[in-house]
């Protein structure tokens, strides 16, 4: 089987953007205080999901709420790619308990508990 590479996308603020584009990110997506947040968050997710090279989507925790259906879908779809990652704003999370989030997030998507 050939390993193909697969491109790492981030949705998020402008504090998110700039910090994963340090990183290296090379696909970001900055959503602006003054766009329509929810329909904008919606498109791009929409359309990094039909895109066969998107691997990894990095989305800022506050967005879910506009994209929550699309999210159900991805997990009902048991899709493998791509992966949809979740981070923190700068003000904090609202998970009470953020590493029992991860760790159910990484057992729905893998099937099996790992423990780091």
């Amino acid at each position: 089987m050939d390993i193909k590479k697969q491109d790492i996308a981030v949705i998020g603020d402008e504090e998110l953007v700039n910090a994963l584009r340090l990183a290296g990110i090379s696909r970001y997506y900055m959503i602006k205080d003054d766009d329509d947040v929810g329909e904008s968050v919606r498109s791009i997710l929409t359309e990094l999901m039909a895109e066969p090279d998107v691997g990894t989507v990095v989305i800022l925790e506050d967005y879910l709420q506009y994209v929550e259906d699309v999210m159900a879908g991805v997990r009902k779809g048991r899709r493998l790619t791509p992966v949809i990652i979740d981070v923190p704003s700068k003000f904090g999370t609202k998970y009470p308990d953020v590493r029992g989030h991860y760790k159910a997030s990484i057992r729905e998507s893998i099937g099996f508990d790992m423990e780091l």
